[in-house]
């Protein structure tokens, strides 16, 4: 349903009330900026308790075209002052970022590293993994759950995402709940269940960072055949990744190939349930709509709602001034709302065309998500599992949303079947 537009003047981006707010005037909010503000300049917000000063204000993209502008002009706009909003000390940006809060060439070389743990041989290797582990995913629901009602993100879309990224790692499964909970504690910024304090934040990237750094250390010396072992080997240019990068890199990974998957699926399943004809077109021939549906899927999620950029020099972004060294803040999910791009893009549609500047998994550019085609392979083979062996299974009630400004999370959303 299209909601209604929200006056300007009467909601600001930057308060933390405006993301508990409804969806519905949310989704009003950025639908009237788009058509009245295309960009738009914001205060940022005063914590008076964060150890973060209040920085200087960002500009607001909400349109389509200038997002993607932005976005594959990585010259001009920059990631290493920040893929977020708040200005935080490089140093911590680049330690919970790695990457992602970088620029050439420090990015391409560690990109062109890692890389190699995502070519289509290592994505096809993995294959059984993910067949695997949706299957158990199922098994467990049907053996464990005779009231047939359970919670869907703790029991189906959390653990599947979180055991591939495992196995593929070589973590040992008992160690995947200490896994989920640093990723809880990460992205949950902002809401009280999860970080109540920058200290909890750093406490939890401290810990996966050590995890991590001791695995790197000791696949170099005793290399197995898992992912690990590929990326403390992989040798670019003559270099290889050093533990330090491997345990920035591993908090990257762990929080984007499991947390952005797990809401995507979720996110999938109360979508499919709401409307149960747009399920019967996908089920009823899956094969042949599975690639719209998974992408459909993701853009209506949009799980990571926003990254931001720096302006380098002065500019113009759709007919805006910008100045060097302003914060442009790419709003991916207005983005994948834009009228001029998507027909009715608020309805969901499993056979909508697939759409090449589709920007649920970054607007393209370099920073373009590495494990995109991981991520659409576990949505397709859940769901396919879902659909072959529990195809009653829908979601009951609203979702309890993450409070969140950056990720579109669902924390629990109970399902019956």
């Amino acid at each position: 349903m299209t909601p209604a537009e929200v006056a300007l003047g009467s909601f600001q981006l930057s308060d933390p009330e405006f993301w508990t707010a409804s969806r519905e005037h949310r989704e009003g909010a950025f639908r009237t900026l788009r058509r009245e503000a295309p960009i738009s300049y914001w205060e940022e917000w005063d914590f008076p308790d964060a150890p973060i000063p209040k920085g200087p204000g960002y500009w607001a993209l909400t349109a389509h075209e200038d997002v993607w502008q932005v976005s594959r002009n990585p010259q001009l706009f920059q990631s290493g002052r920040g893929v977020n909003i708040a200005d935080l000390p490089m140093e911590i940006a680049e330690f919970f970022g790695s990457m992602i809060a970088m620029d050439d060439p420090r990015h391409f070389r560690l990109r062109s590293i890692v890389s190699k743990g995502f070519t289509p041989k290592e994505i096809t290797r993995v294959e059984q993994y993910v067949r695997d582990r949706a299957a158990s995913v199922v098994d467990h629901l049907l053996a464990d759950f005779p009231q047939r009602e359970c919670d869907f993100v703790l029991e189906v879309a959390a653990p599947m995402p979180l055991q591939i990224i495992c196995e593929m790692m070589g973590i040992p499964k008992e160690d995947e709940e200490q896994i989920f909970r640093w990723t809880n504690v990460i992205l949950g910024v902002g809401d009280p269940e999860f970080a109540g304090t920058f200290d909890d934040l750093i406490a939890a990237g401290l810990g996966a960072f050590n995890y991590a750094q001791a695995m790197g250390e000791d696949r170099l010396a005793n290399p197995t055949d898992d992912l690990t072992s590929v990326l403390m080997h992989a040798v670019v240019d003559g270099e290889r990744i050093t533990a330090q990068e491997f345990g920035s890199f591993f908090i990257l990974l762990v929080v984007a190939g499991n947390e952005t998957t797990r809401n995507a699926i979720s996110h999938g399943m109360h979508l499919l349930t709401q409307h149960p004809d747009q399920r019967d077109l996908w089920w009823n021939d899956f094969d042949t709509h599975t690639r719209t549906a998974v992408d459909e899927i993701v853009r209506m999620a949009s799980p990571v709602v926003h990254f931001r950029r720096t302006a380098t020099a002065d500019t113009v972004v759709g007919g805006q001034q910008i100045a060097a060294g302003d914060k442009l803040v790419m709003w991916y999910n207005s983005a994948n709302r834009d009228e001029k791009v998507y027909n009715d893009p608020y309805r969901f549609d499993v056979l909508r065309p697939l759409q090449p500047n589709q920007v649920g998994f970054g607007a393209g550019g370099p920073h373009f998500c590495l494990g995109a085609n991981l991520a659409r392979r576990e949505i397709a083979v859940m769901f396919d599992e879902i659909r072959r062996r529990i195809p009653t299974l829908h979601t009951v009630g609203e979702p309890d949303y993450l409070q969140s400004n950056f990720i579109n999370g669902i924390k629990r959303l109970k399902c019956a079947w």
